[in-house]
């Protein structure tokens, strides 16, 4: 926490007056991200385009978060810290709640919590494999593209 007060040019004092810990300050910036890419998603469902092209939007807004801010899609998804664990496991299950019940809720047949969990890796596994041989989401914009609708076809057919 001295370290982070430093950099930030503050006293330890004033990062102790709004979190109790690192873990807590972790959370707070974590949580905002989650916050970010939820909104994404919330988007595509309220856009005026049909179930199934809100579906594929949603799926490739996720892989253009994840692209696009590559260490907050790390910090968010892939850091493991026993400190920090319980609270990113929280927010990153949230957001797969989120994730899950838009598409299902736009889903043409009932979906099983299986199948979209592994959509959701299937996305997932595309962005880890991306993360650091890609700048952003355009340099695979193609390939990512043809992801989704890979996914979509065994997901929705």
């Amino acid at each position: 926490m001295r370290m982070i007060a430093k950099q930030l040019g503050c006293s330890h004092g004033a990062l102790y007056y709004h979190f109790k810990n690192k873990a807590e300050l972790f959370y707070g910036v974590v949580e905002e991200d989650f916050t970010k890419l939820n909104k994404l998603v919330e988007e595509e469902v309220q856009s005026s385009e049909d179930d199934e092209t809100k579906i594929f939007h949603i799926f490739l807004r996720f892989i253009e978060f994840g692209l696009n801010h590559q260490s907050q899609y790390e910090i968010m998804f892939m850091t493991r810290n026993s400190e920090v664990d319980s609270l990113n496991q929280q927010a990153a299950y949230q957001s797969y709640q989120k994730f899950a019940h838009c598409v299902q809720s736009l889903a043409p047949k009932k979906l099983s919590i299986k199948d979209i969990w592994a959509a959701f890796i299937s996305l997932h596994g595309f962005v880890s494999y991306y993360r650091g041989y890609v700048g952003c989401f355009e340099e695979a914009k193609l390939p990512a593209e043809g992801h989704v609708e890979f996914v979509l076809k065994g997901l929705l057919k």
